[in-house]
């Protein structure tokens, strides 16, 4: 047991330093290209922040763990919208662009709903399950939304070849390479160990998933959105939570279904009723208080409901 949990540890370390080797090598490589800090924060920090889940949740569908699958996704998301963005929110309050307020909270919502009328194929008789057709929807819509933030960036200038990193190219392929080998050892290490601790503990892989998988796996989206709100860089704080949350359930779900179809378990519904009336409180907390901000008090609420969502886990496996 204590050789599964210092393994497990050792695996989120991994799954934290990859990213963050592979987002820096990226960002770097992108920079050269003169490719804006938008563009980068859109698409290759919002990636690398989730290629921890996508790792973690490619070794589950693998071993046909679909209860590690959808807990990962959905306590991920659930981590990053109410603690994330709670404890960001404390820092200083966070203000939001119109385009996000909109637009991307709103399609986040919407993933929300349509994972939850795909998973649960309300449109049949069939059981609940991800089937390789669902993932394909879930790509179409992955890629819809990839074509929104490409468009957005046609009004962005190309960056000024300010302050950058001078890495040789074999110091940036060094770290994209180590960085992918980071996530795909730790992935490995914290699937195996999280399933091998929840049946020593009697514990569901659907909580083990929801909580310590999610948890671990939402570090590095923790670390960026801390640092951003402590820089009052408020556009990569809130952003990097709402393209996250999109990308975990139309990329990374999409991905997993088509590795494997993934059988769903309708307990996962309330899990997901949570997320959706989070994410609707985050667009209507855009209109109280100070507009278009996330007030204090608003993320206290947000930290307050993640805590009470915890006990109510906890209290259904006792």
């Amino acid at each position: 047991m204590i050789l599964a949990i210092s393994l497990l540890i050792a695996g989120l370390l991994l799954l934290v330093k990859g990213a963050d080797w592979l987002v820096d090598g990226a960002s770097v490589l992108a920079k050269k290209h003169r490719i804006s800090d938008l563009a980068i924060g859109l698409t290759i920090v919002a990636f690398g922040t989730s290629a921890p889940e996508l790792v973690v949740n490619s070794v589950a569908s693998f071993g046909n763990y679909p209860d590690i699958v959808f807990g990962n996704v959905i306590g991920s998301n659930n981590f990053n919208l109410f603690i994330i963005l709670g404890i960001a929110g404390l820092i200083t309050p966070l203000s939001v662009q119109s385009s996000s307020v909109w637009k991307e909270i709103p399609f986040s919502f919407m993933a929300v709903l349509i994972l939850l009328f795909l998973a649960n194929n309300f449109s049949s008789n069939t059981l609940p399950i991800l089937s390789s057709l669902d993932g394909i929807i879930l790509l179409v819509f992955f890629g819809v939304f990839l074509y929104y933030v490409f468009t957005q960036l046609k009004s962005e200038p190309n960056p000024a070849t300010e302050t950058q990193k001078n890495y040789s190219n074999l110091k940036i392929w060094g770290l994209i390479l180590a960085g992918l080998a980071g996530l795909v050892i730790g992935g490995k290490l914290v699937v195996d160990n999280a399933v091998e601790m929840a049946q020593a503990l009697g514990v569901s892989e659907k909580i083990i998933g929801l909580t310590i998988v999610a948890a671990g796996t939402s570090l590095p989206e923790l670390a960026t959105s801390v640092v951003a709100s402590m820089k009052k860089n408020n556009d990569i704080a809130i952003g990097n939570i709402i393209g996250s949350n999109i990308f975990n359930i139309f990329l990374i779900l999409g991905v997993s279904s088509l590795i494997n179809p993934l059988d769903y378990s309708v307990a996962f519904n309330t899990d997901l009723y949570i997320l959706g009336a989070g994410t609707l409180f985050l667009f209507l907390a855009m209109f109280t208080g100070k507009r278009k901000r996330l007030d204090r008090w608003e993320a206290s609420i947000l930290l307050l409901v993640y805590v009470g969502y915890t006990v109510y886990l906890i209290s259904g496996e006792i």
